[in-house]
């Protein structure tokens, strides 16, 4: 026999005693348990969401008020500086930065059409602070403890740096509920 098989050997034999039946398949179970939950993570569903064709966005042609004001009707829950007066979008990150795949949710009304939207609010991470146009509106805001509705966190989480820079404020769809 070789060295590697009475090596492999040994260890399964030291293994199987130091173990049972039982508790191999404890061990067994709570990995499978614990992988079939890796879905319900943020940051998986947020990935899963990304795919998706982005729903269709509120009437351009009427006047809703300035995008780059705090007062914007989309700005009704955020916490934080506008990409669009950082060299981004309401859709999109400026230059240099990544939009974090984690996010916070408000349900937004627009003045111009009548209906609530589902509005959220992307974190992008990697320059410095753009220290632009700074809004700070609580519609809706819950203590930190419920962390899906606090805007008072840094969301930079899965991204390369968790360096804050700006706010996007991204149209889900229109809210169905009240």
């Amino acid at each position: 026999m070789s060295r590697i098989d009475r090596w492999f050997t040994n260890w399964t034999r030291s293994v199987a005693r130091r173990s049972s039946r039982r508790s191999f398949l404890a061990q067994l179970a709570a990995v499978v348990v614990g992988g079939s939950t890796l879905p319900l993570l943020p940051v998986a569903r947020a990935q899963g969401n990304a795919k998706a064709p982005a729903p269709d966005e509120p009437d351009a042609s009427k006047a809703a008020g300035d995008p780059g004001e705090c007062d914007y009707w989309r700005h009704c829950a955020i916490d934080g500086f506008l990409c669009s007066c950082c060299g981004g979008t309401q859709k999109s990150c400026p230059p240099g930065t990544e939009m974090s795949p984690v996010t916070w949710i408000g349900t937004c009304h627009n003045p111009a059409d009548g209906k609530d939207y589902i509005i959220s609010y992307n974190d992008c991470c990697g320059k410095h602070v753009c220290g632009l146009c700074y809004c700070h509106r609580n519609e809706g805001d819950k203590p930190e403890y419920f962390a899906a509705r606090s805007n008072d966190i840094n969301w930079c989480f899965g991204t390369k740096s968790i360096v804050y820079n700006c706010s996007t404020a991204i149209v889900l769809g229109v809210a169905t509920e009240k």
